[in-house]
């Protein structure tokens, strides 16, 4: 499961590899069972909980567990000590997954990630909006590749043209140096950053 994927993405792939039915998956994405694992109370979705990783999984098992394995995956991930680095940034464990997910969605580059999670902090503090593509993305229904001014200003949870603060949910399942650099930002004042090539 490479970083970045959404739920949606994720069953597509767990079914393209004949361990699991789509649509099953799919209707697990509220499990009450499955959201208690995550640890985090306020989660209303398993979107961003499926960790990135290779995972190596039987015909046997069912989507359930599955979905558990990959969650588990996240627990360890996400220890103690992300818990703590968090509440010294004054950031919920949600609120920082949730970021991490943009990150993971903005670039693909490693080093990258330390320097556009600055930003979106600094947005934040400023009290700006996120202004980021891939929430608009998310957002929509039917996306066919190509981002608009109309979908700029479609209004929906996940817009962070037309809204403040967080979308509702993460966008994505981040990786590890995607949370680490929401955790860990660059210092600087930066507000915008732009992609080239």
């Amino acid at each position: 499961i490479p970083e970045g994927k959404n739920f949606s993405d994720i069953a597509e792939r767990l079914s393209l590899a004949e361990l699991a039915d789509r649509e099953t998956i799919l209707s697990l994405k509220y499990d009450p069972g499955l959201l208690l694992k995550t640890g985090v109370p306020e989660a209303t979705s398993l979107e961003g909980f499926l960790f990135p990783e290779t995972y190596f999984f039987s015909r046997a098992e069912t989507e359930k567990q599955i979905l558990s394995a990959m969650i588990a995956q996240y627990r360890k991930i996400f220890n103690k000590n992300f818990l703590q680095r968090a509440k010294e940034i004054g950031m919920g464990e949600y609120d920082v997954l949730t970021l991490a997910s943009i990150v993971e969605k903005e670039t693909g580059i490693d080093t990258d990630r330390p320097m556009i999670a600055s930003v979106f902090h600094n947005r934040l503090k400023r009290r700006m909006r996120l202004d980021s593509d891939p929430t608009v993305i998310y957002g929509l229904k039917d996306f066919n590749g190509n981002l608009t001014r109309k979908h700029l200003r479609t209004p929906t949870p996940y817009n962070t043209y037309r809204r403040y603060g967080l979308p509702p949910t993460p966008i994505s399942n981040p990786g590890k140096a995607s949370i680490q650099s929401v955790l860990y930002p660059a210092k600087n004042k930066f507000f915008y950053f732009v992609a080239r090539g």
